[in-house]
């Protein structure tokens, strides 16, 4: 680290120490040329979760966007906060462990997350979500996608 008043890059720590919350580590240096001490800081740099939309374009994961479509879905079903908020924190993990080399995860990807979320706790909402997702057009997609619900009901 250069110093801040001779300009050299030769220096030394001589006290080390976590701050109060845990996210960074303050250092107190002392360059060797001049003598001059000076405090440095250390935080941890974290990459931003990246979604991959259908188009191509890159946008930074918002988990109020997830929550909101997840919210939606869920509009007058009786399903409990807790459970709600539980499932979107679960999906959040799951889609960082799953960008975790890239940081990156298509928006295709995070759709199923959720619908599969959706499945296990209201078939009603995980219809109304898979309508917007899956871009339904007619009343027909709906039937076909109530039917592999039935058959998925059916097998399990």
């Amino acid at each position: 680290m250069k110093c801040p008043h001779c300009g050299q890059d030769n220096d030394k720590v001589i006290e080390s120490r976590p701050n109060a919350d845990g996210t960074s580590v303050r250092r107190r240096r002392e360059c060797l040329a001049c003598g001059y001490r000076f405090t440095s800081y250390e935080h941890i740099e974290e990459k931003p979760l990246r979604v991959v939309k259908r188009d191509g374009r890159r946008e930074t994961f918002e988990r109020v966007k997830l929550e909101r479509g997840i919210q939606i879905s869920l509009e007058k079903r009786p399903v409990a906060q807790p459970v709600i908020e539980e499932m979107i924190h679960s999906i959040e993990d799951a889609s960082i462990m799953k960008a975790k080399n890239t940081g990156e995860i298509t928006s295709s990807v995070l759709g199923e997350m959720v619908l599969e979320k959706l499945f296990d706790i209201d078939r009603v909402a995980y219809v109304r979500f898979a309508s917007v997702y899956r871009m339904f057009e007619n009343v027909e997609e709906f039937i076909r996608e109530i039917g592999k619900l039935s058959s998925k009901h059916v097998t399990m």
